[in-house]
């Protein structure tokens, strides 16, 4: 028995040793986000169109810039497809700021499931990345490689209404990546996302979120995490682009 609570005891210490050398940030940002998914002269063909303008420290400082633009195509009313492109431009930030500013460049697929359960719409998206990550020298910040890596994201959403016109609503969603091949270097688990918010169909096509999101990171290299608190603004759109021949 004395045994068993020796290895329990040096268990319990080697875990909080390894807690204790893990890094944890604080950091409090500010996003503004455009997302747009418009049908193309009433086809199945759609673009999609997107851009985010994250900030740090409540919107004074660059946290990133991404771009996402893309391809749908509606499979029917409750299934579609896209593929794409995304840029991505990533600063120093926080409080455990990387040494210099860099770029990523990613293809993406994604498969989106609406179904209906308990009276309310939900949301499936799942989406695989390819992503070319820059390295650069740590003396010059020279770009020296393009680190290739894989990326699976799953989110699972959902509108509440507050209204009796269902103008306003309660939006819920939660996403979670995970990191796969074999340049991930002690980072499977990428991040979680939990957002929780209030929007307002401003017309037939086109909605505005505003809420809270709550951003979980582990970083590359497995021992530093950081706590994202952000305010987020989305203003969503499916405008039709061209009219039904």
């Amino acid at each position: 028995m004395k045994r068993y609570l020796l290895a329990l005891c040096l268990a319990v210490a080697g875990l909080s040793t390894v807690q204790a050398a893990d890094q944890h940030a604080d950091n409090y940002n500010l996003w503004a986000n455009y997302v747009g998914d418009h049908p193309l002269f009433g086809g199945p063909w759609g673009l999609h169109l997107e851009i985010q303008n994250r900030r740090e420290d409540w919107g004074d400082e660059w946290q990133q810039l991404l771009i996402r633009p893309g391809i749908n195509y509606a499979l029917s009313p409750t299934l579609s497809v896209s593929a794409g492109y995304g840029y991505v431009k990533t600063y120093p930030y926080g409080e455990l700021p990387v040494a210099h500013e860099f770029d990523e460049h990613r293809i993406w697929e994604q498969v989106v499931y609406k179904m209906n359960v308990l009276g309310l719409e939900w949301q499936h998206r799942l989406r695989l990345e390819q992503r070319w990550i820059e390295e650069q020298s740590k003396v010059t910040f020279n770009t020296v490689n393009w680190r290739g890596e894989n990326r699976l994201r799953y989110m699972l959403r959902t509108s509440i209404p507050i209204t009796e016109d269902k103008k306003t609503y309660i939006a819920v969603w939660d996403e979670v990546f995970l990191n796969f091949g074999g340049n991930i270097l002690k980072n499977n688990f990428d991040q979680n996302r939990a957002f929780l918010g209030i929007g307002r169909k401003l017309t037939p096509s086109t909605r505005l979120e505003v809420g809270f999101m709550e951003q979980t990171i582990q970083r590359r290299g497995g021992d530093k995490w950081e706590a994202n608190h952000t305010a987020s603004i989305w203003l969503l759109s499916n405008w039709p682009f061209g009219k039904k021949p």
